[in-house]
């Protein structure tokens, strides 16, 4: 592959270069690098469905779609959703525009690193970003308790969760989730952006769409071309209560679904079973495949429930030479991170693939690390990344103080009660309060990377995740005798919410009722819950109906049958 491909990375600022643009720069004929970048499912559609696509390929281009709302229909019908509390868009992104400039009204919280539209939507139309920085020390795990002590320390008033996680994988269970919803009663909006949460395996049920229909403020954000492995068609939705829902639909054009997301949607119908067991494939190839990286001298891996890993390079090794050698010397796309805001070059996003394309990525990783040309993934004196200012300051926090906390922080005055500390200097990003923090029990993850003795600080102990990294440990290079791996720890009962401030009194156009919606008592201009579980008046497919038949999973357990 031509060595000006790699150019296309650093003129991309905020993602990697298509695979349409990486084919045209690379003039080469055939197909295009092994890719561990775009994370789609491998699996699905199957063979046979994409033959009956192409056969029918002159049609579906020819002709003018359904409209979204015929579309959505089907969905819904397959789906087991009210059509009322759905809105379809032209991938998530479309609908992560429109949430931002109809719902978020000033300032926006998120976790970082995280899906980068979360970050760049808000602050291009001059939005308040408020991050909070996920710990390498603690695995990258978020604590929602220390999330919503932010949350209210910062006054943000829209909050946002990636579950799992981009790019770490990093899963929150339903339980605690939903508790975190009703400790936000108080805040505009909630956002849970469950993109790849079709890939968890974590427990049978772990999506929150039926509790979100109940809430005046929930919307949760689903994709279709991640599960269903077509990226290029662009097709994705929202649930919420009908009131925030329609919002959103009464502000898309009638045409905004094209004509073949419409005849994908109208083929799964009979196609639940194989894309059932797609899941369970991805599931299995991505407990293979990390077992696989972990025994990489020196290299991480990450807990995981996407359909992807995120891994930590050894020390000495840089991302950008790294992801350049793969694509020119062995024709494998990787993602490296250097330009997601809260991580640096010294990680890698890689997608679950098949056996046979993790034994190439393997072979060629150990040739690019600790081959005959050692050394040469550590970049000269000259050497940038070329990620922005806003990563480099987060970066810089992490690199000095190992993820632990905030060493800048810790030498300045403690800020007055309820204010947060000042951003960074030249970043215009904000950072996190101090606040106070109880410690915890235990830790569970990644060992951390050393700390240098005269940068030792005290740590904030990480929360335990609900369930240990079923993979082998990493091995650190060179490395005295492996550690044994402790034993499963189980989690602790969830740390108490600070309780919901009374909001402001121009604070929203309608009052917002704190805890949630009792039974019975609809959320506002939404469902009860005896709506959403029946038809009740609205238009939703009982349970056992069509798609049960089908096999069709539902979309609170979407693929646990296979």
């Amino acid at each position: 592959m031509s060595g000006n491909v790699t150019s296309l990375f650093r003129g991309t600022a905020a993602h990697s270069p298509s695979m349409a643009a990486l084919t045209r720069e690379s003039g080469e004929a055939g197909a295009g690098p092994v890719d561990f970048c775009i994370p789609c499912n491998p699996y699905f559609p199957t063979p046979a469905m994409f033959e009956e696509m192409a056969g029918r390929l002159r049609d579906i281009i020819t002709y003018y779609p359904s409209g979204a709302d015929t579309i959505a229909a089907e969905l819904c019908g397959l789906l087991e959703l009210p059509p009322q509390c759905v809105a379809m868009g032209n991938g998530s992104t479309e609908l992560i525009t429109w949430i931002d400039h109809l719902l978020v009204r000033d300032s926006l919280a998120v976790p970082v690193p995280t899906f980068g539209r979360w970050t760049d939507q808000p602050m291009e139309t001059g939005k308040r970003v408020d991050m909070f920085p996920l710990q390498e020390s603690a695995g990258f795990a978020l604590d929602l308790a220390r999330y919503a002590e932010f949350v209210r320390a910062r006054g943000t008033r829209t909050v946002v969760i990636c579950n799992p996680n981009n790019p770490d994988g990093g899963y929150l269970h339903k339980q605690a989730l939903v508790q975190f919803m009703d400790a936000m009663a108080d805040r505009d909006l909630v956002v849970i952006d469950e993109s790849f949460l079709e890939f968890a395996d974590a427990e049978a049920e772990p999506s929150v769409v039926r509790e979100a229909m109940l809430r005046p403020n929930v919307v949760v954000l689903r994709s279709l071309g991640k599960n269903f492995g077509l990226h290029g068609i662009r097709f994705g939705y929202l649930v919420a209560n009908p009131a925030l829902a329609g919002r959103v639909r009464a502000m898309l054009p009638k045409w905004n679904l094209n004509s073949f997301a419409e005849h994908v949607v109208f083929m799964l119908r009979d196609h639940g079973p194989e894309y059932a067991q797609s899941l369970h494939q991805v599931r299995r190839d991505r407990l293979e495949m990390a077992g696989r990286l972990s025994a990489l001298p020196g290299l991480t891996v990450y807990p995981s429930q996407g359909n992807f890993l995120f891994v930590r390079l050894p020390v000495g090794a840089e991302g950008t030479v790294v992801r350049d050698r793969m694509l020119t010397e062995h024709r494998i796309l990787v993602r490296e991170c250097g330009n997601k805001i809260g991580s640096s070059s010294r990680f890698l996003r890689l997608v679950v693939r098949p056996q046979v394309d993790v034994h190439r990525l393997v072979s060629g990783l150990e040739q690019v690390l600790y081959g005959s040309r050692r050394g040469a993934a550590v970049p000269g004196p000259a050497t940038g990344t070329g990620y922005s200012s806003g990563t480099a300051a987060v970066d810089r926090l992490v690199s000095e103080t190992n993820g632990a906390g905030m060493r800048a922080l810790a030498a300045q005055p403690a800020s007055p009660p309820g204010l947060a500390a000042a951003p960074a200097a030249g970043t215009g990003m904000p950072l996190p309060a101090a606040v106070p923090v109880a410690p915890a029990a235990a830790t569970v993850g990644p060992m951390p990377m050393p700390v240098p003795a005269p940068q030792q600080v005290p740590q904030p102990a990480p929360v335990p995740q609900p369930a240990p990294y079923p993979g082998p440990v990493p091995v650190p290079h060179p490395a005295p005798a492996p550690q044994p791996t402790p034993d499963p720890v189980p989690p602790p009962a969830p740390a108490p919410y600070p309780a919901p401030a009374p909001a402001p009194a121009a604070a929203a156009p309608h009052p917002v009722p704190a805890g949630p919606t009792p039974p019975g008592v609809p959320a506002r201009g939404g469902l009860t819950a005896a709506q959403v579980r029946g038809t009740d008046g609205l238009e939703s497919v009982p349970a056992g109906g069509r798609p049960a038949s089908r096999g069709w999973p539902d979309p609170a357990g979407m693929g646990r049958t296979g």
